[in-house]
């Protein structure tokens, strides 16, 4: 795979699956040049095997598809355009021209239909008066001065969340076809979008809570909404709870006791019966921060009220929904992913106990949804960016094959699984992506972020273009990674750069013993995020690196405390609190060993590592004499590498092959001009 390969990765979303089981919709998603945006539209997956896949939509970018429980409308999210927000649409399930139902300045970020098919509860931020364009005659550097109290008042991604919090709306559905209820904006709009939107069902805020709000759904019986928030007024932790408020509107009633554990929950869901609430969540210890290694757990509490019940065992489960909610089958069970040593499974998970392990082995399961029988999923593996497929008698039967222009233009290498004992002993498990050819190639020890991650199997990018260039890519994952029970997690507690450290040279050096093809005099090292801390921690430690790159790196703790969206928190709970604790597990208090070129790869928007820490690095670096660059990204946040405009996309992986090609030359990707 080469950078320009980037438009063949199609990502597919979680499937909405008919009432009557017999197809599913997604949305499949693309990087474009052209546009320079994700672009994507709704595809219509028969479950017949006689018949095809076909797009159903021509939006320039739609996504999140929902059938109603009907089965008569779908609804979905749609993009006009690279600036433009989400906006809700519906359409005939049969086809049609799709209907805009909302008009929101900032855009709707989720949604859920109710039980009758008539409503629909959606998420949307809401500015504060004359701010983010809600009064055209104040521009952003003529609002008002923000005012904060409040650790958290920013998120990557989001940029400042205090004056523009995540609200709960309901609208009504209305006739396809027919005239809806007009909704008189209070609030001056941008005229091309007044004209394109004119009318809308008037949508109805629910609640003024004092809070983001996510994860809304509506009961089984359409009386109430269920909402994650965090508890109005409380600063000092991390936890959020589940929280009901009336269809119609009123005060949120909070669904456990104020004396509850302190949990952060991540999604909501009431079965089918109505007898039971499912709810996903981390618990957080006694201070109500302690969310290192702390693995997601199903919990299960009677609708009524009572005692939540653990479904999944915390220590060697981590959980999530497999969607934008957890899935339901049947009248009391809960379809949920678990990560597992490098796979994502798809499991089922009774109410009252009993678990099915429905699809597991070398996939990555990204979404499910079961309806009129019909449970099907979407996936990555080896050779897939991703697809869909039915689950027919306890086996996978392929739907789709969105990837195979990659593969016959992108020439994909098959990971090799490995596993390496460290020095004491421990079992260090990864995957090594080797190029084509009898070698000797130079290796990349590539590293993951988090720490609280992991590599998987799923098609990753990065390692497919830099086996292209003709260099052996090494990943797995050490200890302080997810997937291998929460004791794995925790070992890096207080104690960064060291087991972690020992289990990726262990990793590299039995690589190197075992496959004489990997040229051992030749090695760089690289990594994201906590993998860019790594990096520059192993830097500072061996020598035997002919380069480095350290990108988006968690680099100075002590500056990171008040600049990075996680700052007040995610040091305190990982290094220790003490000033001597924290330094020796920091990569800027240690530069000075650092003697291996380095390049410094950061966005201008990144609030999760900001951009400050590259910058001290670099400076760090550059005031020593070692060779060293920073490239700086403007317009990009943490997430550039996976979610990045196509162009930087492209840029970066560039950026990346000419600095390996001047330290690490090969045949397919050889030094030439314009390096330095």
């Amino acid at each position: 795979m080469k950078p320009e390969h980037l438009p063949l990765l199609n990502s597919v979303s979680a499937p909405a699956v008919h009432p009557d089981g017999s197809r599913a919709v997604i949305s499949v998603t693309r990087p474009d040049f052209v546009a320079d945006a994700a672009v994507g539209q709704l595809w219509n997956v028969p479950l017949d095997p006689e018949q095809l896949p076909r797009r159903i939509t021509r939006g320039f970018r739609d996504t999140a598809p929902a059938f109603s429980p009907d089965g008569l409308v779908l609804a979905f999210l749609r993009t006009d355009g690279r600036s433009s927000k989400a906006q809700l649409c519906i359409v005939e399930a049969e086809g049609g021209e799709p209907q805009v139902i909302t008009d929101r300045l900032l855009g709707v970020e989720d949604f859920s239909w109710s039980p009758d098919s008539h409503r629909i509860v959606f998420c949307s931020r809401e500015p504060d008066p004359g701010r983010y364009g809600s009064n055209e005659d104040i521009t952003p550097e003529a609002e008002e001065p923000r005012f904060i109290s409040s650790f958290q008042y920013r998120l990557n991604g989001v940029g400042y969340t205090r004056d523009k919090p995540r609200r709960l709306f309901m609208v009504d559905v209305p006739e396809l076809g027919g005239e809806p209820p007009v909704q008189h904006l209070s609030r001056p709009v941008n005229h091309a979008r007044e004209e394109r939107h004119a009318t809308v069902p008037a949508a109805r805020l629910l609640t003024s809570f004092a809070a983001d709000l996510s994860g809304g759904v509506m009961s089984t019986d359409g009386a109430w909404v269920y909402f994650i928030a965090d508890e109005p007024g409380i600063d000092q932790d991390l936890s959020t709870r589940v929280f009901k408020v009336p269809a119609t509107g009123g005060e949120p009633l909070a669904v456990e006791p104020a004396d509850a554990p302190a949990r952060k929950v991540l999604a909501v869901r009431q079965s089918r019966d109505g007898h039971w609430l499912f709810y996903i969540a981390q618990d957080l210890g006694e201070s109500g921060r302690d969310f290192v290694a702390r693995n997601s757990v199903l919990y299960c509490l009677p609708a009524a009220g009572g005692t939540p019940v653990p479904l999944s065992d915390p220590e060697v489960m981590d959980i999530s929904a497999p969607g934008s909610r957890i899935e339901l089958r049947g009248p009391d069970r809960a379809l949920v992913l678990n990560n597992a040593q490098g796979t994502v499974e798809l499991l089922e998970l009774g109410a009252t106990g009993g678990h099915a392990l429905l699809v597991h082995g070398d996939k990555v399961v990204t979404g499910a949804a079961w309806a009129g029988g019909s449970l099907v999923a979407a996936f990555s593996d080896p050779s897939t960016a991703g697809d869909v497929a039915v689950l027919d008698d306890g086996q996978l039967r392929l739907l789709t094959d969105f990837s195979a222009g990659l593969r016959t233009q992108a020439d994909l290498v098959v990971p090799e699984e490995l596993t390496f004992n460290a020095p004491d002993g421990y079992p260090v498990h990864g995957w090594l992506v080797r190029p084509p050819g009898k070698g000797p190639h130079p290796v990349l020890l590539n590293i993951h972020g988090g720490p609280f991650a992991q590599f998987t199997v799923g098609l990753f990018d990065e390692a497919q273009v830099y086996a292209a260039a003709g260099y052996a890519v090494l990943m797995c994952n050490p200890r302080g990674s997810a997937g291998y029970g929460r004791d794995h997690g925790l070992a890096i507690k207080g104690r960064f750069g060291t087991d972690d450290r020992q289990d990726i040279i262990a990793f590299l050096d039995g690589a190197l013993a075992k496959f004489p093809a990997l040229d051992s005099d030749r090695l760089g090292i690289m990594g994201g995020s906590y993998g860019g801390y790594l990096t520059a921690w192993t830097i500072a430690h061996d020598h035997r690196f002919a380069a480095a790159i350290v990108e988006r790196g968690f680099l100075d703790p002590v500056s990171f405390e008040g600049t990075a969206d996680i700052g007040w928190y995610f040091g305190h709970e990982y290094l220790g609190e003490s000033p001597a604790d924290v330094a020796a597990q920091s990569p800027l208090h240690h530069v000075d060993q650092v003697r291996t070129p380095t390049l410094v790869i950061h966005s201008e928007n990144d609030l999760r590592c900001p951009l400050e820490q590259g910058q001290r690095y670099f400076t760090a670096l550059k005031r020593r004499g070692i060779e060293t660059g920073l490239l700086v990204f403007p317009g990009e946040d943490h997430e550039l590498s996976r979610s990045g405009t196509p162009k930087h996309r492209r840029q970066r992986f560039e950026h990346i092959l000419r600095w390996w090609a001047k330290f690490l030359p090969t045949a397919a990707n050889p030094a030439g001009e314009g390096q330095g």
